[in-house]
């Protein structure tokens, strides 16, 4: 048997769905982002000017502005992945409150186990014709 989408949920359904590859896109950034955050190794610059801080204020403070670029880099893109990572859950939830779930960057109806018949929101055939 053959499903198909409300008519009436047409516009929402594609409006959510263009917003919803928006968001993988920029989720899929932030995470990279992040992850290149926390693996620059400025951090290791910022241990060594602390054995010179020892003699010098100028060491002190150079080793404390790179410990400072570092957590704010890590933090401000751990904020960015986690904002998109939420709203792209919120957006899980209103696409099962419809039925429907995503895999990857595919749309399927939520009882569809076997992932055999992907939807195109933009396609005509896939909504019910309204009475």
């Amino acid at each position: 048997m053959s499903q198909l989408l409300s008519a009436e949920d047409k516009f929402d359904i594609q409006q959510n769905f263009r917003r919803y590859m928006r968001l993988k896109d920029s989720h899929e950034l932030a995470r990279d982002s992040y992850k290149n955050a926390k693996a620059n190794r400025i951090w290791i610059v910022g241990i060594i000017l602390m054995l010179f801080a020892l003699a010098s204020d100028f060491f002190l403070g150079a080793a404390a502005g790179l410990f400072g670029v570092y957590f704010y880099n890590v933090v401000t893109s751990w904020l960015d992945a986690n904002s998109s990572d939420e709203s792209l859950e919120e957006l899980d939830r209103w696409f099962q409150s419809k039925r429907l779930r995503f895999e990857g960057r595919i749309l399927y109806f939520a009882n569809d186990d076997l992932l055999e018949n992907p939807l195109d929101p933009f396609n005509e055939a896939s909504y019910a014709t309204p009475e």
